[in-house]
């Protein structure tokens, strides 16, 4: 096949379809909702990469036609339509769940005499992250779609049987040993976070502490208002209102907004440096997060889930948001939010200045604040070197795959280095 690298001795290139056959699912349809023959059927939303999950899986009547989509272990399950990134996503049906069939969000390949599916996965893997499939692919919105007949002509190379086999399981266990230290990396992570709020509580909800309302360190609270606004963020010459998920995450982003008209601004909503700020609404595990403004460019207003904290003059305003950040804060505040929607509940202002946080003065809240802003910027370095791990496992991924995928790989030690050189980590 001419523009192809060169292969191994022994290997060839060929197609999708002289390998193997393709499939697409049955289209769902409200008629088959109900009926004689409910059989589960796999759609997208269960393939993910080399993995199936069966957590939910729906049903629908298959009368007379089950024989047609039913998969068979070793079959390839491809995602016709996803983002860009995740188009072609593949996945081994193994057995399980037991006489389950497709839907047509989903391709399927079943492997003919010279291929094993262990190989066509790790070659779909390839494309996958090589976004060859993409090539292939129309685009509707942020939707790619794979047909079955533009995957038929896609390369697709042919090592011997048994070198397969052998590709197989290097690639295996050099992935298990990446999962392994990609699973590490999300437990410390996790760890993390439970550092942050340990740290929160040990320093801020110090025994023998009294507490007080937070009513008695509040001047007074200002509700932001609708100003309407389109989807899109704000340029610096534009005004915007910010979104529920700038105050979500414990620091304030202030590129979550939505632009606004001019003729509808109020200035007095405007935010400012040093602005103390809490989500009025938001999910049951949000609502009342709390953040600190630092600096933050100018015309971007309060929404109406927002509201904004003026401390009184003996209060620190970093300790105050320490102390509503604070696992014991975070409880009160989600036991008196109100709402029956789980996705969107509210916190009064009157619920709110009924919070209690430590009565101390404010040389110890300076205290406490400082020692808090040491914990976090240690723990700030820690992320960044753990997010710092995710291109890096992405890349020897992606290497490992195309080493396999152009028979690169040996089996020798020396296959280590030459990964990671391909990747350039």
């Amino acid at each position: 096949m001419n523009g192809l690298s060169k292969l191994p001795a022994g290997w060839r290139w060929s197609t999708v379809q002289d390998v193997g056959r393709l499939d697409l699912g049955r289209q769902r349809h409200p008629d088959w909702h109900t009926g004689p023959e409910m059989r589960p059927y796999l759609r997208v939303a269960n393939v993910f990469e080399d993995r199936i999950d069966t957590s939910d899986v729906k049903e629908m009547d298959f009368s007379g036609v089950f024989e047609r989509y039913k998969l068979k272990p070793g079959d390839v399950l491809l995602n016709e339509g996803q983002s860009p990134e995740f188009l072609g996503r593949p996945a081994i049906y193994r057995g399980v769940p037991e006489n389950v069939a497709f839907t047509n969000t989903l391709i399927r390949f079943r492997a003919g005499p010279e291929v094993t599916p262990e190989w066509a996965l790790i070659v779909f893997r390839r494309h996958m992250h090589a976004r060859r499939f993409v090539r292939e692919s129309r685009i509707t919105t942020n939707i790619a779609h794979l047909s079955a007949a533009r995957l038929k002509t896609v390369e697709f190379p042919v090592p011997p049987l048994g070198e397969q086999g052998r590709i197989v399981a290097i690639v295996e266990d050099y992935l298990s040993r990446l999962g392994a230290a990609n699973r590490l990396v999300a437990i410390s992570k996790k760890k993390a976070v439970a550092l942050r709020r340990s740290a929160l509580d040990s320093v801020i909800n110090r025994a023998g502490r009294s507490t007080i309302l937070l009513r008695h360190l509040i001047d007074r609270i200002e509700a932001g208002k609708s100003f309407g606004g389109s989807s899109g963020p704000a340029s610096a010459d534009q005004w915007g209102i910010i979104k529920v998920s700038a105050m979500t995450w414990g620091e304030f982003r202030p590129g979550e907004n939505k632009t606004v008209a001019d003729e509808s601004v109020d200035p007095r909503y405007e935010i400012r440096p040093g602005d103390l700020l809490v989500s009025r609404a938001n999910t049951s595990d949000y609502v009342g997060a709390s953040v600190l403004v630092g600096d933050v460019r100018r015309r971007l207003l309060l929404s109406d889930k927002s509201l904004r904290l003026v401390p009184r003059s003996h209060v620190d305003p970093a300790w105050l948001w320490f102390a509503l950040s604070s696992p014991r804060s975070r409880s009160q505040i989600s036991a008196m939010a109100t709402g029956t929607k789980e996705s969107m509940r509210n916190i009064s202002q009157a619920n709110l200045l009924a919070v209690e946080v430590p009565d101390i003065s404010i040389e110890e809240q300076r205290a406490d604040a400082s020692s808090l802003f040491t914990h976090f910027d240690n723990l700030a370095r820690l992320n960044d070197a753990l997010d710092s791990v995710n291109p890096k496992y992405a890349a020897l991924r992606r290497s490992l795959l195309d080493a396999a995928y152009s028979g690169r790989l040996t089996g020798r030690a020396s296959d280590e280095e030459m990964v990671e050189e391909l990747s350039g980590v």
